[in-house]
């Protein structure tokens, strides 16, 4: 993982930007020394999940629920 003092990256950022994208590595952006920020490689968002048949309805869901006491409204 490399790391790049913040003058240097401002100085050359589009550059790191493309190398980073390039090689999918990493960079550690510093200010005297320290870590302020990563610049790390977009990675596209995984496609969603479908849910459609995963879920199994056992009773009614349309009706309201039973009419009981419940804790709260004591």
């Amino acid at each position: 993982m490399d790391s790049l003092s913040v003058s240097k990256f401002k100085a050359t950022c589009l550059a790191v930007l493309e190398e980073v994208a390039k090689t999918k590595g990493r960079v550690i952006i510093t200010k005297r020394g320290k870590p302020i920020a990563e610049l790390i490689p977009y990675e596209a968002e995984t496609e969603p999940v479908p849910l459609k048949d995963t879920v199994a309805f056992m009773d009614d869901i349309i009706s309201p629920v039973a009419a009981e006491d419940w804790e709260a409204l004591q």
